[in-house]
């Protein structure tokens, strides 16, 4: 299938003249996650991770992803053309520098991408990588699955809904006079934004338009006075539409964004390179164009009052689903017959009797032994493993409710454990422990903090390349910015009311994996002293934590007063919630060690 899709392509480039196509992940607006109408590089590759580029010549094909994924895609691109390449090993060349060599006798020198899906900035830089690499050209008006992908999936039509203002704490007026106010202080009279899960939390609204993230597909276009919402009408209900008009707020089709930033009336406006599309800052029309990050990003990531309470909320919901079903889980894997799916399924049905449940934040990652050690493994009917009553069982999952969303991770001993999986397991509950102890200055950076959460396993000659936390929506996306916590530079500033994870581990392919993960909230620590403010972490989630694993001598006693404050925190918001069984099975996993 794939080999016949290539083909295809091929042909395509031969008409067209390209010596190349490169197809990444992304839609008109940056998306992590897309709708299935934009999962372009899916259909050409069949790797079906969240993060990749697959780049294809008339003589060979390369796909490029981050360590998050080196195992499944390599499982995947198996018996394909592909060759995987692997970010940030050395060695791994960049698109621009295989391109290079790739298309050295190449007959046309031209690549070509689809600007609607690549955003300004990172044309840009492809531009100029690939005119160093023997004077590679772009090309960026061509989509060449408008051709190719006969059976492509249509633009989703589902309805947008309206988010109350006592979940959202802000009214959409406040929130724009807000934007309004920060672009004035860059002197810009207006923006657009592109960004799905900043228009949602701007106008208000919410969707169901990309699978596990409640926005919907639009562009929003703010001016001194006037704002227009592009989207496909027939999304709007009559109470949206009468929303929208109480609101100023115009209406018109999606496809009309490009048109009225030809059109602008206005002096200037700001253009964020980061993530308004090649396609549509290329039609902007205007005296100056500002290019500078969006204020809206850094607006939604500090919660305020009613946000805050309603991570509280979810968190507790979630915490009573988790709690119900880890006081199920072994039983019924000593019982038998149990799988990795089967026991994703009952988590997700525990989870949907909770009040405002609206579905998964992310598909559930459950990893049984060495499928733990697949950061972003998703159990299918080929894959899926039998649980048995030994070894480690890895489940990363998260919910949307209407009033938060929630990401944690938890993995449990089934059974007897190896002294090695002991050993990583409490290294890695070390790091977890150790970045929430953490107090730190106002305004540090994420990038300043990682290495805390990694220093246990760095003690130990171990390491993990993904991320050791990020931002988490107020029932939006999952995985929310600017700010993160991660070895790679991150200079956002880290702010009181902001949401982030803490989400250590170790990964150690063809045998297991360890993580252990829960959100937290950032809160300001009460002392000030010598006029120096300081944050530190609470902690939202509310699950136990597996203590069997344990090596007690590992854990130093601040360490250990830290997880049994936890576990009887725990233990008196989550039993009043439970039946007389679940909460004698929560006091016993809860015990202070």
């Amino acid at each position: 299938m794939i080999s016949k899709r290539l083909e295809q392509l091929r042909e395509e480039l031969r008409r067209e003249h390209l010596g190349a196509y490169i197809f990444n992940s992304s839609d008109p607006h940056n998306s992590e996650y897309t709708a299935d109408h934009w999962k372009g590089r899916e259909w050409i590759s069949g790797f079906n991770g969240s993060a990749g580029t697959a780049v294809v010549t008339l003589t060979g094909a390369a796909l490029w992803t981050d360590s998050r994924y080196f195992i499944a895609a390599g499982q995947q691109l198996a018996g394909t053309e592909y060759q995987l390449m692997k970010l940030k090993i050395d060695g791994t060349p960049t698109i621009a520098e295989w391109l290079g060599q790739e298309l050295a006798d190449a007959d046309s020198k031209e690549v070509g991408i689809d600007g609607n899906t690549h955003t300004a900035a990172a044309v840009s830089q492809l531009k100029e990588e690939l005119r160093h690499q023997g004077g590679l050209t772009l090309r960026t008006n061509f989509d060449v699955l408008q051709r190719i992908w006969k059976d492509r999936p249509p633009m989703p039509l589902d309805a947008i809904v309206l988010q109350p203002t006592k979940l959202a704490g802000e009214t959409t007026q406040e929130k724009l006079a807000r934007i309004r106010k920060a672009l004035r202080e860059v002197h810009a009279d207006g923006m657009l934004i592109s960004q799905l899960d900043d228009i949602a939390w701007t106008l208000n609204l919410r969707g169901s338009d990309v699978h596990c993230c409640p926005v919907f597909i639009s562009h929003l276009l703010i001016g001194s006075q006037q704002a227009t919402l592009f989207v496909d009408e027939r999304k709007l209900t009559a109470e949206v539409k009468s929303y929208l008009a109480e609101q100023n707020i115009a209406v018109k089709p999606y496809e009309a964004a490009g048109d009225a930033l030809q059109k602008w009336g206005e002096w200037n406006i700001l253009i964020d390179p980061d993530e308004v599309s090649e396609a549509l800052a290329r039609q902007v029309k205007a005296n100056e164009i500002i290019r500078k990050s969006s204020p809206v990003a850094a607006m939604k990531a500090v919660k305020n009052e009613a946000e805050q309470q309603g991570m509280h909320n979810a968190m507790l919901k979630d915490g009573i689903a988790l709690v119900k079903w880890l006081h199920w889980l072994k039983p019924a894997v000593e019982a038998g017959g149990q799988t990795e799916i089967s026991v994703s399924d009952k988590l997700e049905q525990l989870r949907s009797e909770q009040p405002l449940y609206r579905g998964l934040s992310f598909d559930t990652i459950a990893g049984y032994e060495e499928h733990g050690a697949i950061v972003h493994y998703e159990a299918t009917p080929e894959t899926d493993k039998p649980l048995e009553p030994r070894g480690l069982l890895l489940v990363d999952s998260g919910a949307q409710y209407q009033d938060g969303t929630t990401d944690i991770t938890r993995t449990i001993a089934l059974g007897p454990l190896t002294d090695e999986q002991r050993q990583v397991y409490t290294l890695v509950l070390k790091g977890h422990i150790d970045l929430q102890l953490l107090h730190f200055p106002d305004g540090a950076s994420g990038t300043q903090l990682d290495a805390i959460a990694r220093a246990p396993l760095w003690q130990a000659g171990l390491n993990y390349l993904h991320g050791t936390g990020h931002g988490v929506g107020s029932y939006l996306n999952v995985h929310e910015g600017p700010h993160q916590i991660r070895m790679e530079w991150k200079p956002t500033p880290l702010r009181k009311g902001m949401t982030v994870t803490d989400e250590p581990g170790i990964y150690l392919e063809g045998r297991f994996g360890v993580r252990t993960e829960s959100v937290l909230l950032i809160r300001e620590v009460k002392e000030v002293k010598d006029n120096w403010h300081f944050l530190c972490f609470e902690t939202l989630t509310l699950c136990p934590i597996d203590t069997t694993p344990i090596l007690p001598d590992l854990l130093t006693k601040e360490e250990k007063d830290w997880l049994n404050h936890y576990h009887t925190m725990v233990y008196e918001k989550i039993a009043p919630h439970l039946n007389s069984d679940e909460r004698l099975w929560l006091k016993e996993a809860t015990a202070h060690i």
